[in-house]
């Protein structure tokens, strides 16, 4: 993580005198905060600098891509980070700050990743480590899953939700052949989800894309995005890691990778994983591998939709609006999403999973 390089000083920022004001008030011991890059459409992040030398991060909502009201948003994203950094890869929970006048979406503490951007493709491997720690945790039983989400049928609730979002794709006015296209890979998908399928659940990142990723002097990645966990199929964080809709979604991290170099992630995760026959499953990988794209496609088309829409004035839940992020970050978002959707990107990704399908993915 990277911060600027003056602490805030007197009255020009009152989101971050209130950030103080909440700190002092929690009774935890700050001595500077410096403003970091606006990079994600869901959080501020605000680096936190302490006197012993162990900084952390603040996390302030813009909305909640779950959808929900802002405690339990914040319990959410608690949950995340406690149980995700069990494995080792991700910054550990801190503490958190109840929504208030102040901070109307309260605020998440973590500690402060010190590392580098990741740099594909030579930074795969260790992704692909970090990404088994999560899901070679222990899963708590059905009922002790929550607050994070835990569907029954992991594969149902994720085409149910790829199908909530294929309404906006009118609206977003993608093009027919875009439409077509999409259509054909949603049709191979539910036809094999008609099919005996394996389900093997694991704690999950679900945003795994490389910009989520921060590279350690000692090689190890960490996760430091975390607020979308759930149980589910890890095969969509492998997807996530290594579709080109999300190694060039972040500028820092741009890389468009090789057929050689995604099949070396699978075979990589496939042996942290100790090529346990429950997840490698190479039918069902690739099939998560097009529900991702898929979920990705259709994100893009809500997005192009819901961006334009005022800001939620109770801070509430789901909110979208561009006025929540810098203009910056908005134009490059609308122009990856312009990319994404396409044809011959679309057509691009659509080979390169054929291609996928002809190898021995985890030999």
């Amino acid at each position: 993580m990277t911060r600027s390089d003056s602490p805030i000083v007197g009255n020009t920022d009152l989101r971050l005198l209130n950030l103080r004001q909440s700190l002092q008030e929690a009774g935890l011991d700050v001595s500077e905060l410096h403003p970091m890059a606006d990079t994600g459409l869901a959080h501020e992040h605000v680096w936190l600098c302490r006197q012993n030398g162990e900084d952390w991060v603040a996390r302030l909502p813009k909305q909640s891509q779950m959808k929900l009201t802002p405690r339990a948003n914040l319990d959410y994203q608690a949950a995340c980070f406690a149980r995700a950094s069990q494995g080792g890869h991700t910054p550990a929970l801190q503490a958190v700050l109840p929504p208030s006048n102040a901070l109307p979406r309260g605020s998440l503490i973590v500690s402060a990743i010190k590392g580098r951007v990741a740099r594909l493709p030579q930074d795969l491997p260790a992704i692909a480590e970090t990404l088994a720690s999560l899901h070679r945790l222990p899963l708590p039983s059905f009922n002790a899953r929550p607050p994070l989400l835990a569907p029954a049928s992991p594969w149902q609730a994720m085409l149910e939700e790829i199908l909530e979002q294929a309404r906006y794709l009118e609206a977003a006015q993608v093009s027919a052949a875009t439409c077509q296209q999409l259509g054909e890979e949603l049709q191979i998908l539910q036809t094999w989800l008609t099919q005996d399928h394996s389900e093997a659940v694991a704690l999950i990142s679900f945003d795994a894309h490389p910009g989520n990723f921060l590279i350690r002097d000692d090689g190890r990645a960490m996760l430091v995005d975390l607020e979308k966990c759930r149980y589910g199929l890890p095969g969509l964080d492998l997807a996530h890691a290594t579709l080109y809709t999300s190694t060039t979604w972040d500028v820092a991290s741009y890389a468009e990778l090789g057929l050689d170099d995604v099949h070396g992630f699978y075979r990589h995760w496939a042996s942290a994983m100790n090529h346990d026959d429950r997840y490698c499953d190479q039918e069902a990988v690739l099939q998560c591998r097009r529900a991702m794209w898929l979920w990705s496609l259709t994100w893009c088309a809500k997005w192009r939709v819901e961006h334009q829409r005022a800001r939620d004035a109770t801070d509430a839940g789901e909110d979208w609006s561009n006025t929540l992020s810098d203009p910056a970050l908005i134009a490059h978002v609308r122009d990856r999403v312009d990319h994404y959707l396409s044809l011959p990107i679309v057509t691009r990704v659509c080979t390169e999973l054929a291609f996928l399908e002809r190898l021995n993915l985890f030999g």
